[in-house]
């Protein structure tokens, strides 16, 4: 069965264009359009798509309150928000809305191709610069003493984590800092372990929970 996916925004240019990037896409179709929050709601109500592609600021009612409507009804329907705006409020609030995920749109086509896939198996799926913003903010706020995260970080942990969070990938981590991939991907893990988080959606998740970014 093909993905089903609900296309809101509330510039209808942006729809077609979203619609004419995935028609050639043998397992993912678009089963309709909204253009606010409101009429996405009675869309999936209606419609039951499996993936809903999610603007954040629209007219009658905002994308992150659609996405918890939406959310609360269909807790099986996946959000994955698709905006202009990486301002902290905005992601953060729309992940504590339900979100699987969080993409810009600049996004090249392939990866919002993967997010739509990967949000539908389950997963998360941020774009680089979202996660990188969010964690080095989750780091700024750990090293400043004010709340506790677990298990202690060591220094290079710490080092690593920075690293990820300034976009950088597990062999751009190795060569920077002269160690093999492996090492990278065994402190990765570490730092997952040791925040008991299994992806970086998780790690935002625990930040909004712990108090460690705020909604302002």
């Amino acid at each position: 069965m093909p993905i089903r996916v609900l296309l809101v925004d509330d510039h209808r240019i942006l729809r077609e264009g979203i619609r004419a990037l995935l028609v050639d896409e043998p397992d993912i179709v678009v089963v309709g359009e909204a253009g606010d929050g409101e009429e996405a709601v009675a869309k999936v109500d209606a419609l039951r798509p499996d993936v809903v592609l999610m603007d954040v600021v629209m007219p009658r009612l905002n994308g992150v309150e659609a996405t918890r409507r939406i959310r609360q009804r269909h807790p099986d329907v996946r959000v994955l928000v698709l905006s202009m705006y990486d301002d902290d409020e905005y992601v953060q609030q729309g992940i504590a809305a339900g979100a699987a995920g969080y993409l810009l749109k600049g996004t090249a086509a392939d990866d919002l191709v993967l997010a739509i896939r990967e949000v539908h198996k389950g997963a998360s799926f941020l774009h680089p610069a979202v996660a990188a913003k969010l964690i080095d903010d989750y780091v700024r706020r750990v090293r400043g003493g004010g709340e506790e995260a677990g298990e202690p970080l060591t220094a290079r942990e710490q080092e690593v984590l920075k690293l990820i969070a300034e976009g950088n990938t597990n062999q751009e981590i190795a060569d920077l800092l002269c160690i093999s991939r492996k090492t990278v991907e065994s402190h990765r893990a570490n730092i997952m372990r040791k925040l008991d988080l299994h992806d970086v959606t998780d790690l935002v998740k625990y930040a909004l929970r712990k108090g460690l970014i705020r909604l302002e």
